[in-house]
């Protein structure tokens, strides 16, 4: 099993260009809004037709601008769940699901819509019109119908965008079910780097509509390898950097010298450390000295559970604060106080 998309599409003042091969596991689109995630899901489907490239689907070509190849949507075999759901509201909830399912018999149809209706928990729902249903209802009855088809593949674009926070978690768990359950191909697209994380096993982030290289998960949170792979997978300590040899750095918008795991990356700027990567030790003596720094604090911030705390060298002029957060639990500290603080080496990371 295996999906080929390498594409462009010029849309005048935005550019496309794509090209990732994903082989099993859902693959995450991460990025911000107007990146191109959503228009290359579009691309898959059929909605949009690229310019160049090709799109194939387990050896089945869905587009080819070489072999004048497009498939119209139709023919595709593509789940799609739009971000506003799409639901066509002079349609009952029953006729809505029943979109793809016009070459079945009516025996067939009333089947797989009863069985939908029950997954999804709305019984008894099939003759309401969406405008008779709450956010996550409509989401359920969206999701029935791009998986009623029995897709190939499945294209989920910001599914949880409408949602509340409460309502949000509710159904990212249902929807984990259901891709456990699916033996297709999976496409989701984010801007939610926490939601990404948990539902993806591969990523691929969007910047300016280019789709950098597709990476694990776990790789792509430990050692992003771009300042767009840094910032939107939630980064808040970024410093350029001198390069002192093979595995010191000295990052000057901190004011401090770092020693790394691993070796200085060939053309290496920047170094970065997360903001939980870092503690605070009640004196020098708990560590080496190695990436243990003095501190001064120069702002505090209370969230929900935890402080988040500013700290700056003042040894340097024009240095920028690095923030770091500690549970509530952890007694606080005060603006004006000067701390410890420990960079695990394997927590930095060097990239270009």
């Amino acid at each position: 099993m295996s999906l080929i998309v390498d594409i462009e599409k010029d849309f005048g003042s935005f550019s496309l260009k794509v090209k990732i091969e994903q082989e099993n596991g859902v693959l995450g689109f991460l990025g911000e809004s107007g990146c191109g995630k959503s228009m290359t899901l579009k691309c898959i489907a059929g909605i949009v037709k690229p310019d160049k490239g090709k799109i194939i689907l387990d050896d089945k070509i869905f587009f080819d601008s070489e072999k004048r190849i497009n498939l119209p949507p139709q023919e595709r075999n593509v789940g799609y769940l739009f971000q506003n759901y799409a639901l066509f509201p002079h349609m009952t909830i029953k006729e809505n699901i029943e979109l793809g399912l016009h070459n079945l018999s009516k025996n067939e149809r009333d089947k797989i819509t009863k069985e939908y209706l029950k997954k999804m928990k709305l019984e008894n729902f099939e003759k309401r019109y969406p405008h008779q249903l709450s956010g996550g209802q409509k989401q359920r009855i969206a999701f029935a119908r791009a998986l009623a088809c029995n897709p190939q593949i499945l294209l989920l674009d910001e599914p949880f965008s409408a949602l509340d926070y409460h309502l949000k978690s509710n159904m990212e768990n249902e929807l984990i079910e259901i891709i456990k359950e699916f033996l297709g191909h999976i496409v989701y697209v984010t801007h939610d780097i926490s939601e990404c994380y948990r539902i993806c096993d591969d990523i691929a982030v969007f910047s300016k509509g280019s789709a950098l290289c597709k990476r694990e998960k776990d790789d792509i949170f430990k050692h992003p390898m771009s300042m767009t792979e840094a910032t939107i997978t939630g980064c808040k300590n970024i410093s350029a950097i001198n390069i002192i040899d093979d595995k010191r750095v000295f990052a000057k918008d901190w004011g401090i010298e770092c020693i790394l795991s691993q070796s200085v990356i060939e053309g290496a700027k920047f170094v970065g450390i997360r903001a939980h990567n870092i503690r605070i030790t009640e004196n020098n003596l708990q560590f080496n000295d190695e990436n243990l720094f003095e501190l001064s604090v120069v702002n505090v911030f209370e969230s929900s559970f935890t402080y988040i705390i500013y700290v700056k060298n003042l040894d340097y002029e024009d240095v920028i604060p690095i923030q770091l957060e500690i549970d509530k639990s952890i007694n606080t500290v005060k603006i004006g106080d000067k701390v410890f603080l420990k960079f695990n080496r394997n927590s930095l990371f060097d990239f270009c």
